[in-house]
C-alpha cells in the first residue's frame, strides 16, 4: 500500500520545499494539498468537522504554487490536490495550471476534485450553490477538451470552449472511460460523502473516489463498484484512496483487505519540527 500525506500548508507551517524533501527522503508516496481561496468572516455555513473553524482554513497556501515548489525539489514524490474547488475556477486557466504541473513533474499529479462545503466562499466566486455539481461536470469536460491531443470544442450549459491550441498537454496517457472513449488528463479523484449523486459522477468522469476520513468503506465500496461496472467502466481500473486518515495498524490492514492500494494520512498544520516528528511516527506504516 502506498502511503501519502496531506497537510494544510500555511504561512506559519513547514514550507513546501522542506516537507517535500522530507517526504521523499523517508519514502512516502505523495503529498496532497487542500484549497480555500478565502474564508468569509460572516459565515452561516457550519464547519464540516463541527465547532469553530480552525484558523488554518483561512491561511491555506495556494496548492498549485506550493506543489510547483514541491515538484522542483523532488523526482519521485506524487503530487495532488485534496481537493481543488473546480466550481470556483475559470476552467480554461485551471486546465493550463493542471497540465503545466503534470508536464513539469513528469506525470506525477493527481487532480482531487470536490464540490465544496462553504456556501459563502463559493458565492464570492459567483457560484450558485444548487447547480455546483453540474457546473463542476461541465468545467471538467471543458478541461478534458483542452487536454485532448487534437483541438476539441466543448459546449455545455455552464461552460464552453472553442476548438483550441492548448499546450502543454498533461504527461499522463489517456485511460479508457468506455469503449472507444479516452479519458484525457491526469488521474482524477472525486472527493465527498458516499451517495448516489457522487458515485454516479465518479463513474461518469473520474478515475476514482477520494473518501474523506475513510469511514464506512465496507458498506460503500460494493455500492460504488456496482455503479462503476453498470456505467461500463473496467472493474480493475477503479481507484479508491482514503483521504485525511488518522492511521492505526488495524485501520490500514482493513483497507488492504478491501483492496485499497493508496491511503493519504493527515499531518498537523504545524512548524517543521512537529511535522517531522509525525512523519517519523508514520514511518512505521511504510
Amino acid at each position: 500500500m502506498r502511503i501519502a500525506t496531506t497537510i494544510f500548508l500555511t504561512d506559519r507551517s513547514v514550507t513546501p520545499v522542506h516537507l517535500a524533501r522530507s517526504l521523499e527522503e523517508r519514502g512516502f508516496a505523495g503529498l496532497y494539498l487542500p484549497e480555500h481561496t478565502h474564508i468569509p468572516v460572516a459565515r452561516d455555513t457550519a464547519a464540516p468537522m463541527g465547532g469553530d473553524l480552525p484558523e488554518m482554513y483561512g491561511r491555506t497556501l495556494d496548492p498549485f504554487v506550493a506543489l510547483g515548489q514541491a515538484a522542483a525539489v523532488t523526482s519521485r514524490l506524487g503530487l495532488g490536490t485534496g481537493i481543488t474547488l473546480v466550481a470556483q475556477h475559470d476552467p480554461i486557466g485551471l486546465a493550463k495550471q493542471v497540465a503545466t504541473l503534470d508536464h513539469l513533474s513528469g506525470g506525477r499529479f493527481t487532480l482531487g476534485v470536490g464540490y465544496g462545503w462553504n456556501v459563502e466562499e463559493a458565492a464570492d466566486h459567483g457560484v450558485e450553490w444548487h447547480t455546483r455539481r453540474d457546473l463542476v461536470r461541465d468545467k471538467m469536460a471543458l478541461m478534458r477538451a483542452l487536454w485532448a491531443p487534437e483541438p476539441t470544442a466543448y459546449v455545455g450549459q455552464y461552460a464552453s470552449v472553442q476548438a483550441s491550441a492548448a499546450w502543454p498537454k498533461p504527461a499522463q496517457p489517456p485511460r479508457e472511460l468506455g469503449p472507444g472513449q479516452p479519458l484525457h488528463g491526469p488521474r482524477t479523484l472525486l472527493g465527498g460523502a458516499a451517495g448516489p449523486k457522487l458515485f454516479a459522477a465518479v463513474a461518469d468522469h473520474a478515475d476514482g473516489w477520494l473518501p474523506i476520513g475513510g469511514g464506512g468503506l465496507t458498506e460503500s465500496l460494493p455500492v460504488l463498484r456496482r455503479v462503476w461496472e453498470a456505467a461500463g467502466r473496467d472493474p480493475k481500473s477503479l481507484q479508491v484512496v482514503p483521504y485525511a486518515v488518522r492511521p492505526t495498524p488495524g485501520k490500514l490492514a482493513h483497507y488492504a483487505e478491501l483492496g485499497i492500494e493508496e491511503v493519504v494520512l493527515q499531518l498537523p498544520s504545524a512548524e517543521e519540527s512537529e511535522v517531522l516528528r509525525t512523519l517519523d511516527d508514520y514511518a512505521q506504516y511504510l
